[in-house]
């Protein structure tokens, strides 16, 4: 299953506006998007999620902003950014869980440790990546064809996300493909 990751920084790059990529991934019927906004207030956030609304109408996740709940159908959050909320990560998970309710909660992984940790956690789903590089996040780590190893590990179902590309297939482990970049690139 397609899920797209709706990265605001991307699409202005690529000169390419929320109605646009919210229309197309509409048309292409996929069920799941993310929301992506890393240095835009929450104003500039809320605004982007009505906006999306507006031209999709499957669910939208929200990534880190726990305040823009009451806009999206569950919130993605990042391993610093649960830490934020405890260290002890089912207190994290119980202090989000309270504020969020049963919408959908996904974490970020990217290690054996990580996911180990996760599968003792409330969530509805698990991020591992990278796949491949990518364009939006230099830093990060490429997994490749060991994230396939990494995603058996896991009790949630599994995101598999950095340089997901439309006509990737996966093993049956995999329930989603994070489709960023490359989506824009499809017609």
């Amino acid at each position: 299953m397609i899920y797209a990751l709706i990265d605001r920084d991307t699409l202005l790059k690529k000169d390419i506006s929320l109605k646009q990529i919210s229309e197309k991934i509409e048309k292409l019927n996929i069920p799941i998007a993310q929301y992506r906004n890393k240095f835009g207030s929450i104003e500039e956030k809320r605004e982007d999620l009505k906006s999306i609304r507006r031209y999709f109408s499957g669910k939208v996740i929200v990534n880190d902003t726990i305040s823009l709940i009451d806009y999206a159908d569950g919130l993605h959050i990042g391993q610093e950014d649960i830490r934020e909320f405890s260290s002890n990560l089912k207190e994290a998970i119980d202090i989000i869980r309270k504020k969020i309710g049963r919408k959908i909660l996904g974490l970020s992984t990217h290690n054996k440790k990580e996911i180990v940790e996760a599968n003792s956690l409330d969530l509805d789903y698990i991020g591992i990546g990278a796949y491949r590089a990518t364009s939006t996040k230099e830093d990060t780590q490429i997994l490749g064809e060991n994230i396939f190893t990494l995603a058996k590990l896991s009790k949630h179902p599994v995101a598999i996300i950095g340089g997901v590309k439309m006509s990737d297939r996966f093993p049956k482990e995999i329930k989603y493909r994070v489709i960023g970049s490359d989506l824009y690139n499809e017609d």
